[in-house]
């Protein structure tokens, strides 16, 4: 029987549908896919901002989660929005027994406008109980920085991250004052660095759209370095074709590819 790779995601909603497990849920999609959503959090935002959010009780979130993992074949594991240490630390205890899972940690931090997503003791959960178990981290370079205050450049934040354990840094360069956005990827023999054309306006979404591509590509089973090289192509022709569905952010669009003939190769 053919079967799709299951990734399951723990992240917030968003009722606009740009970020968070609704961004998961489409780009795992759009990738070939099949998203297990596993609910942290509850935001209420629009594409300007965030207005509040809640986090959902821990133990529910075990739950959630074994619920999945017990019944399904998950080919790689997401995280995004995790609020709190408390949650942190939920999280990790269900890596725990399933660490031979890919593992894909996207420390969302703060919204795309910049307004907070976590509490202050978040950035320690993370450095102690997830990074440690990370496939790839895919830090924007603000959270990079939060995740390594000593650091003095985006370069020494990444060998920070991977000393305490990450396999792969992949480090975005959207929020820099570049002409071209300019992402590095750090593993322990490797650095790597891709440039992109900077698009007009902002994204809502984007950094959620690139760490579930990484996931997708890591559940089908190709290698790191290339998962990172197809997500980000991916993720940019999503912004590519990005569309102002309200009156902030645009939002990228994950199924562009059924719409650009181009891109098919098509006439």
């Amino acid at each position: 029987m053919n079967t799709l790779p299951v990734v399951l995601c723990f992240g917030g909603t968003d009722p606009t549908g740009g970020a968070g497990l609704t961004a998961d849920t489409l780009t795992l999609a759009s990738l070939g896919c099949h998203a297990a959503p596993v609910v942290t959090a509850v935001t209420a935002q629009d594409t300007a901002g965030l207005k509040q959010f809640a986090a959902c009780d821990p133990e529910l979130v075990i739950a959630q989660a074994r619920a999945v993992l017990e019944d399904m074949p998950v080919a790689a594991i997401k995280t995004g929005m995790l609020v709190n240490a408390m949650l942190t630390a939920a999280v990790e205890s269900i890596l725990q027994d399933y660490p031979a899972i890919p593992l894909i940690v996207d420390p969302v931090l703060a919204t795309n406008a910049g307004q907070p997503l976590a509490d202050e003791p978040l950035n320690e959960a993370l450095r102690a109980l997830l990074v440690p178990r990370a496939t790839l981290l895919t830090p924007n370079s603000l959270e990079a920085r939060a995740l390594a205050p000593s650091a003095d450049s985006l370069d020494a934040c990444a060998q920070e991250l991977l000393s305490l354990g990450a396999e792969y840094v992949l480090i975005t360069g959207a929020h820099e004052p570049t002409a071209q956005v300019v992402n590095r990827l750090h593993g322990a023999r490797i650095t790597e660095t891709f440039h992109y054309e900077r698009l007009p306006g902002d994204y809502h979404g984007s950094g959620c759209t690139l760490a579930a591509a990484c996931a997708a590509a890591l559940a089908h089973g190709i290698d790191p370095v290339n998962a990172v090289i197809q997500a980000q192509r991916y993720t940019w022709n999503t912004l590519r074709h990005g569309w102002p569905a309200g009156r902030g952010q645009s939002l990228p669009d994950r199924l562009f590819w059924a719409r650009d003939r181009d891109f098919l190769g098509k006439s």
